[in-house]
């Protein structure tokens, strides 16, 4: 997992601790690589993003990568306490990140890397001492938080979570639970192979993320972006290529805008995967997904929530019989290019008897969704079926809509569209039963 740092506006708060080199260098120094201006464009998720005042000009912490050991953490830390409060810490140098580094303290800092930082590929280490989230038994590496962080690589900087190690461990042991390269927690403003949790008023522009197995174990599990707990956020202008969802939606993302990426082998922009926990009310609200080319995936479009019952699914990933709501989320303008599916909703994640489904129909509630603009061809999978609309009940699906969307067959055949459970005068495209 390789990520390449273009133009990233992140704005947040950290914690800090430990000590080692660093320099701290008033009155110029080295030079450091300018902080871009990034605004969401061309949509928004209805509020201006805080400004983030520039920087002291005099206050930079220029990190040594460590010359006894093959771990910088403690060396980064401390130029994040040293720098804390105004200043910038530059990241120009190669880096090992050999233990696990919380910087959920941060209040007004910028965060230049032109450098590469990877992490260490101990797995039996990391399993022990990573950050652990309970949901989705989650672990991380490091983590960001706080507030008015911007952190930037334009075009130079590079980090390298080291994936190899993992994906050849997970193939030997499907039970291993895989760090998240990046963690934003409780940041306000900021982030990246990536969860943002419990956040807001993020921007993330122009990085270019890239998954990829050098053994014939493939890489698993390598969301681009997963948002969670989060509210205003923006995902835009960026390359993706991996092995799972491009950006996905977790519980209780909402104001959410996604636009302008290139995404490739992934298994599409998903809303989900939601109700897995009983007892949890998961909701995703006010979602916009606009100008996307998606190629070679699983899926261009997709929301997928479990149905109403227990199914155990993969090892490690089980769920069903929670509740909530999806709604007023749009797909728009979305190009295809040899997808499995060019939209998939399904209200059975995880089960694939509809049998089962149907007789234990989903608590989650899909409503004012609306699918437009799609054009391109699909792959040869279902051929001629190019898109899927499952609910597990009528009762569950409500106002969801399809228009202008001309995808098809690889055949030439007339495109079709498996629709189940839905209110098929609301759709505009050819539904088989």
């Amino acid at each position: 997992m390789v990520q390449s740092l273009a133009s990233l506006l992140a704005i947040a708060s950290l914690a800090v601790s430990s000590a080692s080199a660093v320099v701290y260098s008033p009155n110029g120094g080295k030079p450091v690589i300018e902080r871009p201006s990034i605004k969401a464009w061309p949509l928004h998720p209805g509020k201006p993003h805080a400004a983030s005042p520039a920087r002291d000009p005099d206050k930079y912490c220029f990190v040594k990568p460590s010359c006894k050991s093959d771990d910088d953490a403690a060396n980064i830390l401390k130029a994040f306490q040293t720098c804390n409060h105004g200043g910038t810490v530059v990241l120009d140098a190669d880096y090992t990140i050999g233990s696990p580094l919380d910087l959920t303290f941060l209040d007004g800092v910028d965060v230049a890397i032109s450098g590469t930082i990877s992490f260490s590929g101990d797995v039996d280490y990391w399993v022990e001492h990573s950050f652990k989230y309970a949901y989705q038994v989650s672990s991380a590496f490091w983590r960001f938080g706080g507030r008015d962080v911007n952190i930037y690589g334009n075009g130079v900087g590079l980090i390298n979570g080291n994936g190899q190690p993992w994906y050849d461990a997970f193939a030997a042991n499907a039970s291993l639970q895989r760090p998240i390269l990046l963690v934003l927690d409780g940041l306000n403003g900021g982030s990246w192979f990536n969860l943002i949790a419990n956040s807001s008023d993020i921007i993330v522009s122009d990085m270019d993320i890239k998954v990829g197995s050098t053994s014939k174990n493939p890489a698993k599990n390598t969301d681009g972006w997963d948002t969670y707990r989060s509210d205003s956020i923006v995902i835009q202008s960026s390359t993706i290529n991996n092995g799972d969802d491009c950006v996905s939606f977790k519980p209780n993302s909402t104001n959410i805008v996604v636009q302008n990426l290139h995404c490739n082998g992934s298994h599409g922009i998903s809303v989900g995967s939601l109700g897995q926990y009983i007892g949890e009310y998961d909701v995703v609200e006010n979602v916009t997904v606009y100008d996307i080319s998606m190629s070679n995936a699983s899926d261009g479009a997709r929301i997928k929530v479990w149905p109403g019952n227990y199914t155990p699914f993969q090892p490690g990933l089980s769920g069903g019989g929670g509740s909530g709501h999806v709604r007023n989320v749009t797909y728009d303008t979305v190009h295809n290019t040899n997808n499995d599916w060019a939209v998939e909703l399904t209200q059975c994640y995880g089960q694939s008897n509809q049998t089962l489904c149907n007789l234990y129909p989903s608590n989650m509630t899909i409503s004012d969704v609306v699918f437009k603009n799609m054009w391109g061809t699909t792959s040869k999978k279902y051929d001629p079926k190019v898109g899927t609309l499952v609910c597990s009940s009528p009762e569950k699906c409500l106002n969801i809509r399809a228009e202008n969307i001309t995808v098809t067959p690889p055949s030439g055949k007339t495109a079709t569209w498996v629709c189940t459970n839905m209110d098929n005068s609301l759709l505009d495209i050819s539904c088989i039963v």
